[in-house]
């Protein structure tokens, strides 16, 4: 009961802080990107969008920071023979994002929201991109400390403690998985980003509430789409990467995707599939040719691992030892195999709207987003990087199960043994209703500031008094 009620508690925190990462840093990109191109061309509209999209990620910064913060806790409070064991590297790459590159994000945003008109000019939009570096910075650190629990590197077991000791941080930094997932991530951020400044820029398009404004947000919305584009390709092909080295790693979890129980060559990928539970039963599929086997290794002819021979094995080579002995090492099959499809599905549909975005913002088109159906395609695309995020953020973690360590340590190992049901479903439910209050928070703030729109700039004339309470003021 302890570890089914932690493992509860700490996916519905992750899963809720991640909602906020790809967005902050996508969106610190976009701001500092139209800041910089004020700099370079004096062009109003781009000055309003710094400032308006800097008002949104304010809101996700501010609410990614205190969610993040709980989880720091639970290591210590569910998981503390988790930390006992792995501490010595896991807490490495995290002290680091803690250290450099959450200062550089606070220090810097700070900055950049008091900066306006009390320091150069350059210095000020150099304060932006070191913002939207330290984001970068900070996933760069804590998936180098999840990558090594998907893949374990640079430590030895010390058999006296019976803990695992940090031997090579560089390899840690440089993990074959972290290789490929930080950039797969970072595309995903940028996704997420972009969605969010194409359907809001869409949605003042369709409101048209003031007509000066229709070529700002004109922009926005056709450069939302364009990097979204670009992102999405960039989703693709280090995802295709990553599936390579996931499959080279962690074979069960690339055959749990597929609920492929038997080992096979040319294995196809199914687009739908309608069986039973557990997928043993199959009713319906459409299914792509050899799929499956591509995006694995990269040959359309190679072989994939069933889970069946994968299970056999893993109980032979570990079930002798009490930190990986395990009832069953596949994991949960219609999370995994649904959380995977509908973060790619979700991915792609995403780039269609942008397409459309596209289409409808062309050169010569008289009425930008004027169809009934573009509001819900505005918030629809806005919530669907964001989404696609969250699942492939649970099909990593659910995948890798029954492991914390992947080799090493089994999740029930690591639950921490002093702490009772009670006391964690308590805490389960504190934070459950926190966070149910810091969404609304979260939802009302973004939207009031999304339909508010750009604030028009102050005229010359209008400049801001000498008083101790207008310094203290957010400058926009």
């Amino acid at each position: 009961m302890e570890l089914d009620l932690a493992r509860w508690q700490f996916a519905i925190t992750t899963v809720y802080h991640f909602l906020f990462v790809p967005v902050t840093i996508g969106l610190s990109a976009f701001v500092a990107g139209f800041h910089t191109a004020y700099l370079r061309s004096r062009n109003p509209a781009h000055l309003r969008l710094s400032k308006f999209l800097g008002k949104l990620f304010t809101i996700n910064f501010a609410l990614g920071l205190v969610t993040g913060i709980v989880q720091e806790f639970q290591f210590g409070m569910n998981w503390s023979d988790y930390s006992r064991f792995v501490g010595d590297i896991f807490g490495a790459p995290l002290a680091i994002e803690a250290l450099l590159a959450f200062f550089l994000e606070s220090t810097f945003l700070g900055l950049w929201i008091f900066g306006w008109g009390r320091i150069p000019e350059k210095l000020h939009v150099a304060s932006i991109w070191i913002v939207h570096i330290g984001t970068l910075l900070s996933a760069y650190f804590i998936l180098a400390a999840n990558s090594f629990m998907q893949h374990p590197v640079g430590y030895r077991l010390n058999p006296q403690t019976g803990r695992a000791e940090l031997t090579d941080f560089v390899a840690v930094l440089t993990n074959k998985v972290q290789l490929v997932t930080f950039p797969h991530t970072a595309f995903a951020a940028y996704l997420a980003g972009a969605a969010l400044v194409l359907g809001v820029c869409m949605w003042h398009l369709h409101r048209r509430r003031v007509e000066d404004d229709l070529p700002m947000y004109r922009t926005g919305a056709r450069i939302g789409a364009i990097v979204l584009l670009i992102a999405g390709a960039g989703v693709a092909i280090s995802g295709d990467q990553q599936g390579k080295v996931m499959t080279e790693v962690q074979p069960m979890k690339m055959a749990a995707a597929e609920a492929l129980y038997d080992t096979q060559k040319s294995a196809p990928f199914s687009i739908v599939t309608v069986s039973s539970l557990d997928g043993q039963q199959e009713k319906v599929a459409i299914t792509v040719p050899k799929l499956l086997s591509f995006l694995g290794t990269g040959d359309f002819n190679g072989t994939i691992h069933g889970i069946n021979d994968l299970e056999r094995a893993y109980q032979q080579k570990y079930e002798s030892d009490p930190l990986t002995r395990a009832q069953t090492y596949t994991p949960t099959l219609p999370l995994t195999y649904w959380s995977f499809r509908l973060m790619i599905g979700i991915g792609m549909s995403s780039m269609l709207v942008a397409v459309l975005a596209l289409w409808t913002l062309r050169r010569g088109s008289s009425a930008p987003a004027r169809a009934r159906w573009w509001p819900w395609a505005a918030v629809g695309v806005t919530l669907m990087p964001v989404l696609g995020n969250a699942f492939g953020w649970i099909f990593t973690e659910t995948g890798r199960q029954p492991w914390l360590v992947f080799g090493l340590f089994t999740t029930k190992s690591g639950v921490s043994p002093g702490v009772s049901a009670a006391e964690v479903a308590t805490s389960l439910i504190a934070f459950t209703a926190l966070y149910a209050v810091l969404a609304v928070i979260e939802v009302r703030l973004t939207l009031r500031y999304a339909r508010a729109g750009a604030e028009p700039l102050k005229k010359p004339d209008e400049s801001t008094a000498d008083s101790d309470d207008d310094r203290l003021q957010f400058a926009y």
